[in-house]
């Protein structure tokens, strides 16, 4: 069959993701589909514009605004939708808050659905097939090996994202953190603490 020829396209592209995904845009430059400079503007929107500071944001009033905290993880959508961080990809968030009694994780186990208006763009570690397998397999490991180290009393909870629902990680305030701005709150969180694979940063 043509697909299966090494003279098709498709067998030409290079293995690594990154150097496919770079095949595929000079090919589509090349056929007039697409313009480099938009997509540029693009990639540089949701990589540093939109998320994850937009998440970042978020966190920072949660931990700082007990009502907002306690609506956030009521409902999320009306909110995130009156700050704007809402639309494709961002629909139907639901937000879990980790505690001492429970650390949540989120995976996409069947492709790499994850809330784009607040995070960005997914790392590629996330679309990886190990990290949709294992994070539900053995959460406990998988954490280990982003350096996140639970007590056996913390229980792990695996949220599994769809197309028709996305979660947003609501970390644990750092301690000492009590004088600090939302803005100086919002530097602390990272985008893993967002996702659960990681902490916020320790208060300076």
């Amino acid at each position: 069959m043509p697909h299966d020829s090494s003279d098709h396209p498709h067998a030409l592209l290079p293995p690594d993701p990154a150097l496919r995904v770079k095949a595929l845009e000079t090919i589509l430059t090349r056929k007039g589909l697409i313009d480099p400079a938009a997509l540029d503007e693009i990639i540089d929107t949701y990589q540093n514009r939109i998320g994850p500071k937009n998440g970042a944001r978020v966190v920072a009033r949660a931990w700082a605004d007990p009502a907002f905290r306690s609506e956030l993880l009521r409902d999320a959508n009306p909110l995130l939708a009156e700050l704007g961080y809402y639309g494709r990809q961002g629909e139907h968030m639901v937000v879990v808050e980790n505690t001492d009694q429970t650390h949540n994780m989120v995976v996409c186990t069947l492709c790499s659905c994850y809330p784009w208006p607040l995070l960005g763009i997914p790392p590629g570690w996330y679309k990886s097939d190990a990290y949709r397998a294992r994070a539900v397999r053995e959460p406990r490991k998988v954490l280990a090996e982003f350096g996140v180290t639970l007590p056996e009393t913390t229980a792990v909870r695996v949220w599994d994202s769809t197309a028709e629902v996305r979660y947003l990680v609501l970390p644990q305030r750092p301690k000492g953190t009590e004088g600090l701005s939302e803005e100086e709150l919002a530097a602390l969180v990272t985008r893993d603490s967002m996702i659960g694979t990681g902490l916020p940063k320790v208060a300076p």
